[in-house]
C-alpha cells in the first residue's frame, strides 16, 4: 500500500508510509486526535506527532494516551505536542517504553537526504547521550579554532571539523572519499556550462564539477554516448573495480534506483532484471537496471509487475491496475550533427 501511496501521489516512500500510518492510526486508535483534527484545532502535522509515538503501542496503551490528550492539543506547538505525546506514553507504559528504547538504541544509524543548491544532510540516529557528547566535542574543537580563525563562523567550524573526522577512514588519515560524477567532456573543459550529475543526489553546477575534478585523488573513466539521444553506449573501466562490463555499463547509465521516486545511487543498487530470470529474462542491457534492495523485491510481490520498453527502461504495473513508465535520463541533450568537417567530440 506504500507504494502504491507512493507512486500515486508523487511522494517519497517515506512520506507515504506516514499518510497511510498516520491515516489507519487516527481511525483506529486515535478518537481524540482525529476529532481535533475535523474541528481545526490541529493539523495532519501535528497529529502525526501522536500517531508516530504511539505506533509501537498496545490498543489500550494508545487509548489512554488520546483521552489524556484530548485537553492539550489545541494552541500548541508541533515540538510542545511531541513532548506530551512522548511524556504520556512513558506515564502509561512504562515498562514497554523500557524495551523500546533497548531495541531503537540497537537500531543506531547514519542516513543521507539531499537538499537543494549543491548541499545534503548527513545525519546519525545514536543514543542521546552519545550524539550530546558528539555535538559537545565538535563546539569545543570549534570554538577553540574560531579564537583562532574568524574568516569562519562557528558553524561552519563545526561542519568542516564534522567532515574532517569522517572522512579520515583511520580517524588520523587524509580524507578521502569516492563518489560518482557524470559530466560531459566539453563541461569539463569549460567549452560548456551544462550541469553534471552527482550519482543518489541530481544535477550539480559546471564549477562545482570542474572542482572535483581537478583534485589530484579523483579517477576518470570514460563513457561513450550516443549525441542523437544523449544514452550510454560504453562504459570504461573503473580504477577502484573491475565489474563484469555489462554491471559497469547499467549503473552508469541509470545512476541510481530506476524505480520512480527513488534516489539511491547505482553503485549502492544492485543490477536487477525486469523481466526475471525465472521468466525466462534475458541478462542484457535491455532487461537490466540498477534497482536498490527494497525495489528488487518489490516485483516479485502479488500484483506487481514489470515489463521491459528497452535500454533499461520499463513499465510498472501495481496491484490496483495504475501504470507507470520510467527509464534512465539521458546523460545529455539530443545534439544535432555538426555541419562540415567539424572533429566529433
Amino acid at each position: 500500500m506504500t507504494e502504491e501511496v507512493a507512486l500515486r501521489f508523487s511522494v517519497s516512500r517515506n512520506q507515504a508510509f506516514l499518510l497511510v500510518e498516520t491515516s489507519c492510526a487516527l481511525v483506529a486508535r486515535l478518537p481524540n486526535t482525529l476529532a481535533a483534527l475535523e474541528k481545526g484545532d490541529i493539523d495532519l502535522y501535528k497529529a502525526s506527532k501522536v500517531s508516530q509515538l504511539t505506533r509501537e503501542v498496545s490498543d489500550q496503551v494508545a487509548e489512554q494516551v488520546d483521552a489524556w490528550l484530548a485537553q492539550r492539543l489545541a494552541g500548541r506547538v508541533p515540538s510542545a505536542i511531541r513532548r506530551s505525546v512522548s511524556r504520556a506514553v512513558q506515564k502509561f507504559d512504562r515498562d514497554g517504553y523500557r524495551e523500546r528504547a533497548a531495541k531503537k538504541r540497537a537500531a543506531r544509524q547514519v542516513s543521507l537526504i539531499h537538499d537543494d543548491e549543491t548541499m545534503s544532510t548527513l545525519s546519525g540516529h545514536l543514543p542521546a547521550e552519545v550524539a550530546s557528547s558528539i555535538y559537545a566535542s565538535l563546539c569545543r574543537t570549534a570554538q577553540a579554532l574560531r579564537n583562532k580563525d574568524k574568516s569562519r563562523t562557528l558553524d561552519q567550524h563545526r561542519a568542516d571539523i564534522f567532515a574532517e573526522r569522517l572522512l579520515a577512514e583511520d580517524g588520523r588519515g587524509k580524507p578521502r572519499a569516492h563518489i560518482h560524477v557524470y559530466v560531459d567532456f566539453l563541461t569539463l573543459t569549460g567549452a560548456r556550462d551544462d550541469p553534471a550529475t552527482l550519482a543518489g543526489y541530481g544535477p550539480i553546477p559546471d564549477w562545482l564539477v570542474r572542482e572535483i575534478a581537478s583534485d589530484p585523488n579523483s579517477t576518470w573513466s570514460r563513457l561513450i554516448t550516443d549525441p542523437a539521444t544523449g544514452q550510454l553506449l560504453e562504459a570504461g573501466a573503473d580504477k577502484y573495480r573491475s565489474p563484469a562490463s555489462l554491471a559497469r555499463l547499467i549503473k552508469a547509465r541509470d545512476r541510481e534506483c530506476t524505480h520512480p521516486g527513488c534516489h539511491r545511487p547505482a553503485e549502492l543498487s544492485e543490477i536487477d532484471h525486469i523481466t526475471g530470470w525465472a521468466r525466462n529474462g534475458t541478462t542484457d542491457h535491455h532487461n537490466c537496471r540498477g534497482a536498490c534492495k527494497t525495489h528488487n523485491l518489490l516485483k516479485e510481490e502479488p500484483g506487481w509487475h514489470t515489463e521491459p520498453t528497452g535500454n533499461g527502461g520499463m513499465t510498472i504495473t501495481t496491484p490496483s491496475g495504475h501504470t507507470y513508465d520510467t527509464a534512465p535520463e539521458p546523460l545529455h541533450d539530443p545534439r544535432p550533427e555538426p555541419e562540415g568537417d567539424v572533429p566529433p567530440f
